[in-house]
């Protein structure tokens, strides 16, 4: 029997839900962040504490991250990143949090961050120790990156799974040829050059850039592996020409472009039917699905299962930001470098929630079930009370759209060829409504490879 006090304990619970996505909830922040106003942005943050208390604390110590790597603060950048992937991890363990998801409101539970946001967390983390120059501790987190993909690669069962990431590899194979390591770097870039032409290009419809192709050609060389030089070269179709290195070292460019989806919600509307045996089955006729309960509490129970025989449930999707620039070059002394996309966050974000829809329905099914149980012990009791907690638990049905929203869209980078002494590198922006310029000064020295990351904000649609 359910007491009128437990009843009332639920409808808050309900209540205190709300009814806002994430990204409604974080606006003011997320509106200083994509005008540009870093400073502004990292205000807000440093005056929200409750926030590095809440149930949301992964993406706040995420933004946090990012906005530190932003205003060139590289190691409390990382501290902060490292925050984030630790308390994800744990939380990704804790079976305590996994249950609650199936019996609660998902956003009642703690967010511990998606799959390819605990990726993108050690890749701000490899970056900052690049910008520091710090080679091994920029490798140790793309072992880790690797790793985490590994540890995908057994989370899920579809063939077509996100597994393998091509920039990963390609970004290993960018930090061993700045550190020298040759040998190493040719294998990281094989290694990108295998995916990229394998599931990148089926499931992205991302090749493998230009820049990569010519610097595994260069690793070949310089590591002496003249029969894989020759390899790559005839499958590859392009002519190895060693070039006398540049005197003042070389500049490899990261341009952030965009900012990741942001998570909506939609919903599908199911009919629970009495089946036989104890089943109660869920019944979408619009997109043909039907999904069977097993519900042994006696035939009575099962039958009121039914009573209310319509059903929401809401599921997370993501809504793309397109990236307000198209296309980028860079510029230095005339010459123009095209920046290559390398990596698609927007399309990874969209292929790792579309890889696990069936236990997102699995969940929904189960919460609404409980639901309705919930609210047969209370008719018991309160007829008009239990009506109105069935009109509650319709209309409060909530996705989870909480997800990190500051990271770019996609990843494009280029290799430059620096002078001895200060060079100023134009970057060109350009898209269909409009284009940009940003210069850069640098510092060439022979022998030294120099990291930059520049992220555009702009997106053609504000959410």
């Amino acid at each position: 029997m359910v007491s009128r006090k437990t009843t009332l304990a639920i409808l808050v619970l309900i209540a205190l839900s709300g009814c806002a996505s994430f990204y409604q909830l974080n606006y003011e922040f997320n509106k200083s962040f994509e005008a540009g106003n870093i400073e502004g942005a990292a205000n807000i943050l440093n005056q929200n504490k409750k926030a590095a208390r809440s149930k949301t604390r992964f993406l706040y110590y995420a933004n946090q991250g990012v906005v530190e790597h932003l205003l060139g603060n590289y190691e409390e950048s990382n501290d902060w990143l490292e925050k984030a992937y630790l308390f994800g991890e744990d939380y990704q363990k804790n079976y305590v949090n996994f249950a609650a998801s199936y019996f609660l409101n998902p956003n009642l539970i703690v967010y511990p961050g998606e799959d390819h946001e605990h990726l993108m967390l050690l890749y701000y983390k490899a970056l900052n120790f690049l910008k520091m120059k710090d080679y091994e501790s920029a490798l140790v987190e793309c072992r880790r990156l690797n790793q985490r993909l590994y540890e995908l690669g057994d989370k899920y069962i579809s063939e077509s799974k996100y597994k393998e990431d091509a920039f990963i590899h390609n970004l290993m194979g960018i930090i061993y040829d700045a550190a020298g390591d040759y040998n190493n770097a040719f294998i990281a870039y094989r290694n990108a050059i295998e995916i990229y032409q394998g599931s990148f290009s089926k499931m992205f419809g991302l090749n493998a850039p230009e820049q990569l192709k010519k610097d595994l050609l260069r690793a070949a060389s310089l590591a002496g592996f003249s029969e894989e030089l020759d390899f790559y070269s005839d499958s590859l179709h392009m002519d190895y020409k060693p070039l006398q290195p540049s005197e003042g070292g070389e500049l490899v460019f990261f341009w952030h472009n965009g900012l990741a989806p942001v998570k909506e919600e939609w919903s599908l509307n199911f009919v629970a039917m009495k089946g036989s045996g104890g089943q109660v089955i869920f019944v979408n006729d619009e997109l043909g699905l039907s999904f069977p309960f097993y519900y042994n509490v006696g035939q009575d129970d099962n039958a009121s299962l039914t009573d209310l025989t319509g059903t929401r449930i809401a599921f997370p999707k993501y809504a793309e930001r397109e990236p307000f620039f198209e296309y980028a070059s860079l510029e230095i002394e005339n010459y123009f470098y095209p920046l290559e996309k390398a990596e698609d966050i927007n399309a990874i974000a969209i292929k790792t929630l579309n890889e696990r829809m069936l236990e997102e329905l699995g969940k929904g099914l189960l919460r609404v079930a409980l639901k309705k149980t919930v609210e047969k012990q209370v008719r018991k009791e309160d007829e008009t009370l239990g009506f109105l907690v069935g009109v509650i638990n319709f209309a409060s049905e909530q996705a989870d759209t909480r997800n990190w929203q500051t990271i770019p869209h996609s990843i494009h980078y280029t290799r430059v060829p620096l002078n001895e002494g200060e060079n100023i590198v134009n970057l060109h922006t350009e898209g269909t409504r409009g284009e940009s310029q940003q210069s850069f000064k640098f510092i060439g020295e022979k022998g030294e490879t120099q990291f930059q990351t520049y992220q555009s904000l702009e997106s053609k649609i504000a959410f």
